[in-house]
């Protein structure tokens, strides 16, 4: 699954593992486990920091629909917090465990240091990037 750090990295350059990690989502070659929650987050934090990347808010929810017909859209029916330094990451955590997705891909990899607890392997994309052996 793919934390928020991911996408708004993804979008600002071409150049790094977070834009690679999106063109794999675009190609079918990766699946985001996606969440109602978390979709309002990407929706949310992308739509204030549009024009920063030189993005619409129609852009963003344009980007934001194709995540959702390429994504794993799952229900989160248990609640396991609190586990996390940040109570704004407990979500992405629900999602994976309840997933079983086996692998959060973010940038901040020190937010998610409880998340081995429940199976939940966590990476930066280059890492998950090399996994895959790109």
């Amino acid at each position: 699954m793919l934390d928020t750090s991911v996408i708004v990295a993804g979008l600002r350059s071409r150049r790094g593992s977070s834009f690679q990690l999106l063109r794999r989502v675009e190609q079918g070659a990766v699946t985001p486990v996606l969440s109602v929650a978390l979709v309002l987050e990407y929706e949310a934090v992308l739509k204030r920091e549009a024009e920063q990347m030189d993005l619409t808010h129609q852009d963003v929810e344009d980007f934001v629909d194709s995540l959702c017909t390429a994504g794993d859209l799952r229900k989160v029916h248990f609640l396991w917090r609190p586990q996390l330094r940040d109570p704004n990451d407990e979500f992405v955590l629900e999602v994976a465990v309840e997933s079983g997705c086996g692998v959060i891909v973010t940038h901040n990899v020190r937010d998610f240091n409880s998340a081995e607890r429940f199976g939940v392997r966590v990476a930066r994309p280059g890492g998950f990037l090399r996994t895959m052996g790109e």
